[in-house]
Formats: C-alpha cells, structure tokens, sequence
C-alpha cells in the first residue's frame, strides 16, 4: 500500500453499503418483517454462536512471529474443546441500540481499543475488515487492503434542486466503531509501505440483522441474518461534509444524534451537507472564526443569541 493512495483514499474514497431496488415489472414485493420478532431471533443466534465459538485470545496473548493482529473464530470441539468461548470473554461488551424504535443488542469484541483517536458517528475510518456470516462464509475481505470509508452518508442538491443521499454505512459500524481508537501513527518503508505502530484498534463486531441489511440478501448474507466484521482499526478522520470549516459532529444542533434533522434554513439540506446554513447567501466559513490551534469561534454580531452562521438577519456582503 502506498502512503499517497491512503490519503487519496481519505479524501474520495467511501466504501458504500447500499443496492439498488428491484423496480422491474412483475416481481413481486415481499413486505419485511416485524423488526421486533427479528431481533428477538437474531439474539438467540448470536448468542448461541458466541457460547459454542472462541476466538484465538491466546495468539493475542503470545504474538506469533508475523501475527496479523485479526480476531478469527472456530468452533469448541475436538482438539479446541477446552477453550473460552466468546460469550465468557472479558472483552465482550454488550450495546443496546435503538434502531427505528427497536431496541437490540450489538455484541462488541473489543481485543484491544487502541491508543489514537476515536471515531463519532460522523467521521471517517480507514480500517481492515474481514465480514462472515454465522455459519463461516466469508462475504468481505480487505484485512490485506485497508479502505476509508464514512460512517455516515451525506447529502447533495443536484442541479433540479432534488436532494439526494449518498455514501454512509450500516448502523452496527456506526455504533461498534466508536468503541475502539485508531494507531497514534505509522512509518513509511523502503518500498514506500506502511509499517503500523502496534497500537491499533482490534477487535470484531456481531451484528444483529436490524442493524445491518435485515430484509437485504447478498452473496453469502441471506435476508435476516446476522453477521460477523473483523476490524483493525488504523486511522480517523474528523469529518467535514460541507467544508464549511465546522466538524459534522458539531452541527446536530439538538443533540439527538440525527444530523439529517437540523436544517436551519429549511432548503432541505441538513446543516451538515450545507455550506451556507442560514441561507443567507454568506458562506458558513466565513460567518465563524478559526483560530490557529483550531478553536471555532462563533460570532454573534447583532447580539441576539444566535451565531451569525444560524442567522439570516447577520450576513457579510463579498
């Protein structure tokens, strides 16, 4: 892997988990499943995987000589009979979400959290992700070839004015990659590879199918199934859809952690994916202030409580 590909990657590249509906004439249209009764046996499934499953703590516990640092399971039997399963792991932690109105259980495989930043919602990871299904089929695998992907998708007004949404991902990668942090760095080799500090975030995520393509078939991810990422966690990238110079975490302007319902001037671009957020005809960089150390000032000329960036009544002329 090159270092200016990463970087490129950082800035254009999205690994995007989305398909395309069906509309052809004829096929019929099976409506999904009650979310509530789904979660309920995606549980018991995954429950079920992580008692009779252990992954292989003890290369983590005594690194064998170029050891991948990838959390990789197998079945308690046979020869493995004695071993841990995942479900009495001290590194299991267990994450309620809800997830339109549905409450259910992310299992989160936490190895080692990493010592560099930590991702939100909102931002950026470039990560290596080995994704199987709960009988062993391996439907992603890019441990080899890390990718940058976002954690949230971002909006665009076309040219007819037609808001659209692209990019994002599944809610169990929002929820389970906060959770670790990123290397605090890496040096470049010889051959212009990149060499890891050993620090990185490892660890795997179980997924119940509500948080993931639940009604959705792919290749070797049948509808309603529960699933299984793998990550290293290797970098972060604070995230600024709209350039407009204030991070995406900081414009959900209630707190609910909907970044799509804050929408000041109401043209139906979220505050987020739109550069001018008052609508006021002055960009929003140019409504704040950055100082050098990277602290975001926001001014409030007229007084009124309202930072000129939220204000149509407080604009600057070109």
């Amino acid at each position: 892997m090159r270092l200016n590909k990463i970087w490129m990657l950082g800035l254009v590249a999205l690994l995007v988990f989305s398909c395309d509906k069906n509309d052809d004439d004829g096929i019929e249209t099976v409506p999904p499943r009650d979310r509530g009764e789904v979660a309920i046996e995606d549980d018991q499934e995954l429950i079920e995987y992580m008692t009779t499953h252990f992954y292989n703590y003890e290369d983590f516990q005594n690194p064998p000589e170029n050891f991948d640092y990838v959390v990789r399971f197998d079945t308690i039997a046979g020869e493995n009979a004695g071993k841990t399963p995942i479900i009495e792991s001290e590194d299991l932690i267990t994450k309620t979400v809800n997830y339109q109105g549905v409450d259910q259980q992310l299992y989160i495989l936490k190895v080692r959290e990493g010592e560099g930043p930590a991702p939100k919602k909102t931002d950026s990871v470039f990560t290596a992700l080995l994704g199987e299904n709960l009988t062993g089929e391996v439907f992603q695998n890019n441990i080899k070839t890390p990718t940058w992907f976002s954690l949230t998708a971002y909006q665009v007004k076309g040219a007819n004015g037609v808001v659209q949404r692209g990019g994002g991902t599944i809610t169990g990668f929002q929820e389970g990659f906060t959770e670790f942090r990123a290397s605090t760095g890496y040096k470049v080799l010889s051959d212009n590879t990149i060499e890891w500090k050993n620090d990185f975030g490892v660890g795997a995520i179980f997924m119940p199918s509500g948080l993931a393509y639940f009604s959705e078939s792919r290749p070797n991810i049948p509808a309603y199934s529960p699933i299984i990422f793998s990550l290293n966690l290797y970098l972060v990238n604070e995230a600024d859809h709209d350039a407009d110079g204030i991070p995406s975490y900081m414009e959900d302007l209630d707190g609910d952690g909907d970044l799509f319902n804050d929408d000041t001037d109401e043209d139906d671009l979220s505050n987020f994916s739109d550069a001018d957020d008052d609508g006021d005809g002055t960009p929003t960089r140019k409504e704040i202030e950055i100082l050098e150390d990277g602290t975001i000032i926001f001014t409030d000329t007229n007084g009124d409580g309202i930072p000129d960036y939220l204000d149509p009544d407080t604009f600057k002329e070109d």
